[in-house]
């Protein structure tokens, strides 16, 4: 006679081994981690070269609007190429759609061309 919950227990595996492996982790990382801490340890280290200036120094608003503009270029190309894979498929209506959100990006592109957000200096 055939158990009523047996098709779910790989799945109640398979959660209890989700929860047990990050606490089983994070627990042998805490006992075999070294807890003495030197003035060099805790020293600031960036690409292997001392620190130049305050490490909590200001940066330009620019910075990060460039940031954010290369995100939004790069989730472009995330759309774009399932849509190129699909392109036959969509037909007419998927080319008209293409074509908008393309419109849009560049509408956008040439706002932030014409505010200067992607001059550099």
């Amino acid at each position: 006679m055939p158990i009523a919950g047996a098709p779910y227990v790989p799945i109640l595996i398979f959660l209890v081994v989700a929860c047990l492996f990050p606490v089983a982790a994070l627990a042998i990382a805490w006992v075999i981690r070294p807890s003495s801490y030197s003035r060099t340890k805790m020293a600031a280290y960036e690409c292997g070269l001392e620190m130049q200036g305050e490490p909590r120094r200001r940066y330009s608003v620019r910075y990060y609007v460039i940031a954010v503009l290369f995100v939004v270029f790069d989730v472009e190309t995330v759309f774009l190429f399932p849509w190129a894979v699909k392109y036959r498929a969509l037909g007419l209506f998927g080319f008209v759609e293409m074509v908008v959100f393309l419109a849009i990006l560049l509408f956008g592109y040439f706002y932030a061309w014409k505010k200067g957000a992607l001059e550099w200096v």
